[in-house]
């Protein structure tokens, strides 16, 4: 069982991605992280923080439920995601709302869900040009038995 979930009987396809977890946890720590540092006049920023890290999750759950290519698109909106949360980062830092630890903490996790976003993103793409390759031959085989 990882984070409640047994893997072996879920029904959503992206409960069984890692980065689906990954950036779950990223989201709840952002969560507890700026409520630690919530200050009346920030409110609006640490919303945005919070729903930039919500739609790193949100993206890789919707996209699971479309064909590759759309897939792919969504994985590309959560890594667009996880660069505004960098910004984000960067600038509750120079806020003072984020000490060193926090930063490094915030730029460590976002550097390793681009990582396996990006090696997803590659797998997806190499298994969908291979089938498209395949068809490909097949048209082409298709077509010269009609020749024959």
């Amino acid at each position: 069982m990882e984070n409640g979930h047994d893997r072996n009987n879920t029904f959503f396809r992206f409960e069984d991605l890692r980065i689906y977890h990954k950036a779950l946890n990223y989201a709840q720590w952002i969560n507890n992280a700026t409520t630690v540092s919530a200050a009346e006049q920030n409110h609006g920023l640490i919303e945005r923080f919070n729903t930039s890290s919500h739609n790193i999750v949100l993206n890789i759950a919707e996209g699971s439920a479309r064909n590759k290519s759309q897939f792919i698109y969504y994985l590309k909106m959560s890594k667009s995601a996880v660069r505004e949360c960098l910004v984000f980062t960067s600038i509750f830092h120079n806020l003072g709302l984020f000490d060193d630890a926090d930063e490094n903490d915030s730029r460590n996790q976002l550097m390793e869900m681009t990582k396996m976003l990006g090696a997803l993103i590659s797998s997806l793409q190499r298994s969908a040009n291979r089938r498209e390759e395949e068809n490909n031959g097949n048209n082409i085989d298709d077509e010269q038995a009609r020749e024959e």
